[in-house]
């Protein structure tokens, strides 16, 4: 699997590259709009764009079926696309924290308990979207894949304000946000497995086009 996530960080670099820099002008210029931490919801959603990418460039170039002809199971083949999709959300909210920092030392108003909440909100969107949008990606063909891959982030934001709304009919949400959104976050990690084990499930038996 590790010879499969270096060939699609390979592939990716550049636009890894382009979000990055993308990430860290964007950061800077919300600081004169907005809450410089609201930068954290958005990175995470953004750098999971070449996960998409690398799984269109593998239909493209018919790469699928060659590499189950070789010693990596299939279930490995997913596994892979959605450890690489984790570890660009990571990477996207890391690089939102730069700006965030870089001005929190120069006096802005950036607090611990802010970059946690949005960073929960941020995360947990990202894994709900990629939870669906992942195993579809493999089920549709590159357009229709490529719409749900869109949606999905629209209905990722969505589940989480329903998730957030059902909650504070337990409990004051308002009251106890962070607690709330760690909540959320739990549930969309499990999603997110749960949409893994599926996919493995699904597609050991047919063919990766």
């Amino acid at each position: 699997m590790k010879g499969v996530l270096v060939k699609d960080l390979y592939i990716a670099k550049s636009n890894i590259l382009v979000t990055i820099i993308s990430l860290v002008v964007l950061g800077f210029g919300l600081s004169f709009l907005l809450e410089t931490s609201a930068l954290l919801v958005l990175a995470p959603v953004a750098a999971t764009t070449a996960a998409f990418i690398s799984i269109t460039s593998d239909a493209a170039s018919k790469w699928n079926k060659n590499v189950i002809t070789m010693p990596v199971s299939r279930s490995q083949i997913i596994g892979e696309k959605f450890l690489f999709y984790i570890l660009l959300a990571v990477l996207g909210l890391l690089i939102a924290l730069i700006p965030c920092v870089v001005l929190a030392c120069f006096g802005m108003d950036i607090t611990l308990r802010s970059l946690c909440l949005y960073g929960s909100i941020g995360i947990s969107a990202t894994l709900l979207a990629g939870g669906i949008s992942l195993p579809c990606a493999y089920l549709f063909d590159p357009e229709k894949s490529q719409i749900v891959f869109m949606m999905s982030s629209m209905v990722g934001a969505g589940i989480v304000t329903g998730l957030v709304l059902f909650i504070n009919l337990i409990f004051p949400v308002k009251e106890n946000i962070l607690l709330a959104f760690n909540i959320v976050l739990i549930i969309s990690v499990i999603w997110f497995f749960v949409s893994y084990r599926i996919a493995v499930k699904v597609y050991q038996k047919r063919d990766i086009n």
